[in-house]
């Protein structure tokens, strides 16, 4: 990469060295909040009904050789990454700490899918950001292990990954409300009527005013929560909404550190100064001004190549599901890793149909038979666990020397319409193969009309 490229004013301001002190407390709270998350999942049960309990795991297809540990493993698992992220929280070996805990969050998330979140998918990507930022390098047990480690700078870049994810996660999650079911109320309905019962705000969300409210109050939130973040005259008021806006989102949906984390991240957005004069005050001043010449690490065209690959593929993502026919919240493909939340309910109910080639002989097998409770009602409706509860029933017929036919017969209904076939039951299921850049013809075509 030639000099001048290096003389632009864009790449000297990336690799100009600023205050640290927004990274540094970040790495705090992040790391409070990873081992929040691991120690939670085994106290709240949610370990004991994701990995121990289940008979069959439903990972990613072609991540089914990552299968969860026997016995009490996943226990010891979760508790394990519940220190990586106490040792990223006081910056202990930070780059092992969180490295490690990147890696075996990822091979949890790839592990099973009956619990998939977005939010889990961003924390993965949050967590290959934090790897690559030198947030350890103050406040750290790192710092009093080796005192050569320390440091009152970093590079802009080290904020602006922080700036450009969140940006692309919340404006992805602003566009993709742009349809009618969640314009009309229908889909934040049917998730108020499943939260009517919760005490103190359960009454609220019955009120008629409040799915108006919601709904154009969480486009606009994320379409203009990261530009009024960035904005000086807007940060203040960013941050108060943010308060408010995670904070319900919180009380009324439980979805674990994610509202928290948010909020978390906000203190990288205030100048880093002001965040030093609040959280640490015994942190030498650093003018908040450029320094006059910027650092450049080595193999930095190789960085930056690494860095314009990940930020694109970020971007062409969540577009993937218009590469597929059909409506992408009856289907799924291209659902995931898209920041579509929120967006559809669904529900319905399903049986396999296991035929005997020989004999013609049939029988009706039940998810509740295989399955988990939570499973249950998850395998009814995503076409790709279908297929895998398929490929399961199989793979266990076979051991007793018999290769059924399988047929599926699902009805689902998306967003409170009348329920639909959802599979198509005349094909044996057994002989389908997977084809995850094609469309699957075997999921019959969405309509709001009842067959």
């Amino acid at each position: 990469m030639n000099q001048s490229f290096f003389r632009k004013p864009l790449i000297q301001s990336l690799f100009t060295e600023i205050d640290n002190s927004g990274l540094i407390v970040f790495r705090v709270i992040f790391g409070l909040l990873i081992f929040l998350e691991s120690a939670g999942a085994i106290a709240t049960g949610w370990v004991k009904e994701t990995f121990v309990e289940p008979a069959f795991t439903f990972s990613f297809i072609d991540f089914e050789w990552l299968q969860p540990l026997p016995g009490n493993g996943m226990y010891f698992y979760y508790a394990v990454m519940s220190l990586f992220g106490l040792a990223v929280m006081v910056g202990w070996h930070y780059r092992v700490a969180m490295g490690g805990f990147t890696l075996m969050w990822t091979m949890s998330y790839l592990m099973q899918k009956s619990h998939y979140n977005n939010h889990y998918y961003l924390l993965i990507l949050l967590c290959f950001l934090m790897l690559l930022i030198p947030a350890h390098r103050y406040f750290s047990l790192d710092v009093k292990r080796k005192p050569s480690l320390k440091k009152l700078t970093c590079p802009r870049w080290c904020y602006g990954i922080f700036f450009l994810q969140i940006g692309i996660v919340f404006t992805y999650a602003s566009i993709a409300k742009l349809y009618p079911d969640w314009l009309d109320g229908t889909t934040i309905g049917i998730w108020f009527g499943y939260k009517s019962k919760l005490p103190v705000i359960g009454p609220l969300l019955a009120q008629p005013w409040i799915i108006p409210v919601v709904v154009y109050g969480g486009i606009f939130y994320d379409l203009l929560i990261t530009p009024m973040l960035l904005w000086k005259k807007t940060r203040v008021l960013a941050l108060i909404v943010s308060l408010f806006f995670h904070g319900f989102n919180s009380a009324v949906f439980h979805i674990g550190i994610f509202p928290y984390l948010m909020i978390g991240m906000t203190v990288l957005f205030f100048p880093p100064e002001k965040i030093r004069k609040i959280f640490l005050k015994k942190k030498p001043a650093l003018a908040d001004q450029p320094t006059s010449s910027p650092v450049y690490p080595k193999k930095v065209s190789l960085w930056m190549g690494i860095m314009t690959l990940y930020f694109l593929l970020q971007i062409l993502l969540p577009l993937r599901h218009h590469l597929y026919e059909g409506n992408v919240l009856w289907t799924e493909e291209g659902h995931r890793m898209s920041w579509r939340m929120m967006l559809r309910s669904k529900s319905g109910n399903i049986y396999f149909e296991l035929k005997d080639p020989v004999t013609k002989a049939t029988r009706k097998v039940y998810p509740s038979e295989f399955l988990s409770g939570n499973q249950v009602g998850k395998v009814a409706i995503r076409p790709d666990m279908i297929w895998q509860a398929v490929q399961y029933l199989k793979e266990q017929h076979k051991k007793d020397g018999i290769y059924p036919e399988i047929y599926v017969h699902a009805m689902v209904s998306l967003n409170g319409r009348p329920v639909k076939k959802f599979i198509d039951p005349t094909v044996n299921m057994a002989e389908v193969p997977w084809k995850p850049f094609e469309h699957a013809s075997w999921i019959l075509p969405f309509s709001p009309t009842m067959d």
